[in-house]
């Protein structure tokens, strides 16, 4: 057909279109200015409340139309103006191209990922979490302003890392519910602005609930039931979400796969409807993991229909499907009676909300709050150093004999880089990530400070025979130092993967060893992984003079290990999950979800909060190259906890020793510490300050024994001091959970301990509040 435009329209069409594949344009998602038939309708109008432009534009749409909007890849409406929208994208640690609602190419041709979850949990840093969601939030709303990304991304993962063979851990902040619920808290935060109601963009935590499962032993995370206490969920599974929703104000929470106690999770009404939205107050939507509607009617046979699928999971308070089980299967559910249209118009308030909220429907995105942010703002130099900054506060030093680190390139002249790590690049980025700007690999980074004399040793982690073992011993016996990259990748740990034991792949320790043997100078064993790995043999090696973990450090991990090893950085980093010797597996199945042991059973318990036996590494160890003492300066030896009305102390059990948070007067009560801490080595240092508390004796093997209430970050020159103040609330952090599931506060003494400084603080109940120092 000939064209009924001039050829100097023609190309002027052609140009835009151009500029809107390369990111340089997107025209309004709805509510174009320049559409006089959408324009002046109410929910076009940015003067009225949300809710009213909401229940204005659902009273304007047919029944199929809603349907086509509870799916990842909404329907367009066009008589009303409103174009198809993909709600599936991703940003772990930076802006992914895992989910379809983000493509890189053109003027984006990638984006600044930073260090994997595990990596950067490991720094304790609340504000560095929350600037890392600021940059990411900034490349978000970047792409797009042109015309390549999404609003809503589907990041945070704030599961528990329960077990250490899950493939997913590396995602996760670790294994502590505190540390869990804060890492979300500061980085949903970061991802979603400070602009009030408004949302830069809409995150979303994940996977709700008891979710650590992928794939062991034959059993899958579409088929597991992980029969979970109610102690377990409410003191260890829950807290990170509960945190997430109440305190980050997160516009989203993922359901997941699995089961719990026999329902699964995304047609449970009590963790969906009576959970997340009454008891936290969620302003937001709740998404399926995707086509787990589709799971739990196909693989769990929950449900004998689709139909009824469909229904129980928009009931249960379901409002969107990653996946098409919803657009194909609701209208016949409301047709068959089983769904009313008004159940579907509920969860369509909840998702059209949220893109309310995001502005998109307020017309012209590039005149809106983030319209300026364009190519210039993703992988800029700022976001480069700040993902090389987070990399170096991530990585932990597990040993330094000598001390053998750091390096020096004075002294340190040639130095061998040996392992199948020593030079990767996608493996520093985890799984979950995009297409990074750049990268420097361990091997370019150590060149950056010594020569350097590269064998791989191995082809790869699997480290499958030692054909490659002769050149790497040979230069380790040249060289005056040698750095040996080993550990794991997505080959061994990855989504759908879980790892069968804990031990390094192939035959890694043999390199290792023999390495280290035939090594002229002191040998330096550098791990990249994302779960903890067995490596007790490196720690009792003499000649292992140091160890660093550096999990998945991120595009710039090379440059980042470098610094730590020749001193341009100081390491600061603790870990964030227990390391375990081999054996503790022996009667540990992954579907066992306790947390806590059983002498009967011979069953060890999990994480540093129940498990008492041996270790490679504790939770939270990390050395430094210089050394901090601290002081307790003051702290209250005596809070009283002042009841509700009629509420007294029984005191015949430890049950009732212990006073439910719901009958305390909890407000803002809180115990107030001031610490010195003392840097006394020759080395400026920032601290990792953890603090965590044990609660009175007598409450059974049910009680941990001792839990995490307070992190803070400190950076002590050498020589000085500074006062740090740690505030511990004492209804959240002092509490413990009774085997009914309710939350409670053990009166007695409880021992704050700061390092390997204790302090006594003994908490009574009485009918006034009184704290005495």
């Amino acid at each position: 057909m000939a064209s009924k435009f001039s050829p100097l329209i023609t190309i002027f069409f052609i140009l835009l279109c151009t500029l809107h594949h390369n990111g340089e344009a997107r025209d309004p998602f709805a509510c174009d200015p320049k559409d006089v038939t959408t324009k002046n309708l109410p929910f076009c109008k940015v003067s009225l409340a949300i809710s009213e432009r909401v229940n204005d534009l659902i009273g304007r749409l047919r029944l199929e139309e809603k349907v086509n909007l509870l799916v990842n890849s909404a329907s367009g409406v066009p008589r009303l103006g409103i174009k198809s929208y993909e709600w599936w994208s991703e940003a772990l640690h930076g802006v992914s191209n895992v989910g379809p609602g983000t493509k890189f190419g053109g003027q984006f041709p990638g984006a600044t990922s930073f260090p994997q979850v595990i990596t950067t949990a490991a720094s304790f840093n609340a504000s560095l979490w929350e600037a890392i969601g600021r940059v990411v939030s900034d490349e978000a709303r970047a792409m797009y302003n042109g015309g390549v990304g999404g609003l809503t991304y589907w990041s945070p993962n704030v599961n528990i890392f329960r077990d250490p063979r899950w493939g997913r851990g590396q995602e996760t902040p670790g294994e502590d519910p505190l540390l869990a619920g804060t890492y979300a808290v500061h980085y949903v935060k970061g991802l979603q602005g400070t602009d009030g109601n408004r949302l830069k963009v809409a995150a979303c935590c994940k996977h709700f609930t008891a979710y650590d499962l992928d794939n062991w032993n034959g059993v899958d995370r579409f088929h597991f039931n992980a029969q979970v206490s109610k102690q377990d969920i409410e003191d260890t599974f829950d807290v990170p979400f509960r945190m997430c929703v109440k305190e980050g104000k997160v516009a989203s929470v993922m359901c997941s796969y699995n089961q719990v106690n026999g329902v699964p999770t995304c047609a449970d009404p009590t963790l969906l409807k009576r959970t997340i939205r009454e008891q936290w107050h969620l302003d937001g939507y709740i998404v399926s993991d995707c086509d787990s509607v589709g799971v739990f009617y196909s693989s769990q046979h929950y449900t004998s229909t689709p139909e009824e699928a469909a229904a129980d999971a928009i009931k249960a308070g379901l409002d969107l499907d990653c996946g098409p089980f919803l657009g194909l299967h609701t209208q016949d559910a409301v047709k068959k009676g089983m769904l009313s249209e008004g159940d579907v118009n509920g969860a369509l308030v909840n998702t059209l909300t949220i893109q309310m909220r995001l502005g998109m429907f307020d017309g012209e995105p590039l005149s809106q709050a983030y319209g300026h942010l364009g190519p210039k703002d993703v992988c800029n130099p700022a976001h480069q150093e700040l993902a090389l900054e987070a990399a170096r506060q991530g990585i932990v030093l597990l040993k330094n004999n000598g001390p053998s680190l750091p390096l020096s390139p004075k002294h340190h002249h040639n130095v061998a880089v040996i392992g199948p790590n020593s030079d990767v690049t996608i493996t520093m980025i985890g799984n979950y990530a995009g297409i990074s700007c750049g990268y420097t690999t361990p091997l370019q980074g150590i060149g950056n400070y010594a020569r350097t004399i590269h064998q791989p040793g191995c082809a790869n982690v699997a480290c499958s025979d030692d054909k490659q073992f002769g050149p790497a011993l040979d230069a380790a016996h040249k060289a005056d130092a040698t750095i040996l990259v080993m550990g794991l990748d997505q080959s061994i740990e990855a989504e759908t993967k879980d790892r069968a034991g804990l031990l390094l792949p192939g035959l890694q320790q043999d390199l290792i060893s023999k390495v280290a043997d035939a090594s002229r100078g002191p040998t330096i064993l550098v791990l990249m992984s994302g779960g903890p790995v067995d490596i007790s043999f490196a720690q009792n090696n003499h000649r292992i003079a140091s160890i660093l973990w550096a999990g998945y450090p991120g595009p710039d991990g090379g440059a980042a290990i470098a610094d730590i090893l020749f001193g341009a950085a100081n390491p600061g980093g603790k870990l964030p999950m227990t390391w375990y010797p081999q054996e503790y597996l022996t009667k540990l199945p992954m579907t066992n979800m306790a947390m806590r042991p059983s002498q009967s059973e011979g069953y060890p318990g999990r994480t540093y909060r129940f498990y008492k036996g041996p270790v490679i590494y504790p939770f939270g160890h990390g050395l430094s190259y210089t050394h901090f003492v601290h002081t307790i300066a003051s702290g209250p030896k005596l809070v009283s906890i002042p009841l509700n009305g009629h509420h007294h102390v029984n005191t015949t059990n430890f049950s009732n020793k212990a006073i439910r948070v719901t009958h305390a007067r909890c407000g803002k009560l809180s115990i107030t510490l001031h610490v010195y801490v003392k840097n006394v080595g020759s080395i400026d240092g920032t601290h990792t300050l953890l603090v965590f508390s044990t609660p009175p004796l007598g409450g059974g093997h049910w009680v941990p024994q001792k839990q995490l209430v307070a992190f803070e970050k400190v950076h002590v020159v050498a020589k000085a001091q500074k006062l740090v103040l740690v505030n511990i609330h004492v209804c959240k952090l002092l509490s413990v959970v009774d085997k009914l599931g309710i939350r409670r506060i053990p009166m007695g003494e409880h021992v704050i301990h700061v390092g390997d400084v204790k302090h006594h603080v003994s908490l009574q109940a009485t009918t006034l509040g009184i704290i005495k120092s």
